[in-house]
């Protein structure tokens, strides 16, 4: 069930359906969302839905995605709930850590390609960048061949302007901390220039002491992303309702830190 705080929060961002809209009355808009999560947690296939729990068809459920994530819902939702743990003073600017992991693609589709990892099966890649206390800023979904480097800048870039307090909304951390997947000169230069210190290890020198400490809370951060089933696997062909899946579950975390908080 959707938590009512939390539907709250959502529907305001829903695009409104058309008054004089063709065919049936559209199944509820919380229902779908119900639909969706049940799919996100368990990884069932769409068809496998079933129409027993009142929850529309697979078929429903996979539009209704499709046309939110086109609208950007879940990456204002995962906005506005940044900015409610930044007014509670939950998030750590103070660094940023960023990783990869790989996943299996069962179906192919845009970025994919052979995972150097798992016998070169077809699979992709979620780069991850996170605050210090492991709170999920940005995911981005690539082919499984994709170096790491190649995309720190698009995670640094990609971090929302989180609002939340009196000052003008922020989406830059003092510190970016990466391993030695993350060594280069030219990409240090450049995470400089945008006023972040780039703590990273060089290959073929010890590591910086302590780094690993500060980086397990993004492998954290990844055990709790892939806790949800539809994303540890790929099935979607389109990369777009992927990432949707993605956004939602980084929304899903911000979510239960914050009612934690409450409940504290």
């Amino acid at each position: 069930m959707v938590d009512d705080e939390l539907w709250a929060l959502i529907e305001p961002l829903l695009p409104p359906w058309p008054e004089r809209s063709p065919g049936p009355r559209p199944v509820a808009d919380r229902l779908c969302l119900q639909g969706i999560l049940f799919v996100l947690y368990n990884d069932i296939a769409w068809q496998l839905l079933l129409l027993e729990l009142g929850l529309g068809s697979g078929q429903t459920c996979w539009r209704r995605l499709d046309r939110w994530q086109k609208a950007g819902v879940f990456d204002r939702l995962h906005r506005v709930l940044l900015a409610e743990l930044n007014a509670a003073g939950e998030l750590d600017w103070s660094r940023a850590c960023v990783d990869g992991s790989h996943i299996r693609a069962k179906k192919r589709g845009r970025r994919t390609g052979p995972s150097p990892v798992d016998r070169r099966k077809t699979g992709s890649k979620h780069h991850l960048i996170c605050d210090g206390r492991g709170t999920p800023l940005k995911v981005i979904t690539t082919a499984a061949n994709v170096n790491d480097v190649t995309q720190t800048l698009a995670l640094v870039d990609g971090i929302p302007p989180v609002a939340g307090r009196p000052c003008r909304p922020r989406r830059r951390p003092e510190a970016l901390l990466g391993d030695k997947g993350y060594d280069s000169n030219a990409h240090r230069d450049e995470v400089r220039r945008r006023r972040i210190l780039p703590v990273i290890s060089r290959k073929g020198s010890p590591n910086i002491k302590g780094l690993g400490k500060l980086r397990c809370v993004v492998e954290q951060t990844f055990a709790l992303l892939h806790h949800f089933k539809r994303l540890a696997v790929r099935w979607e062909r389109r990369t777009d309702l992927h990432d949707a899946f993605a956004s939602l579950a980084c929304s899903l975390i911000c979510w239960r830190r914050l009612r934690k908080l409450k409940n504290d």
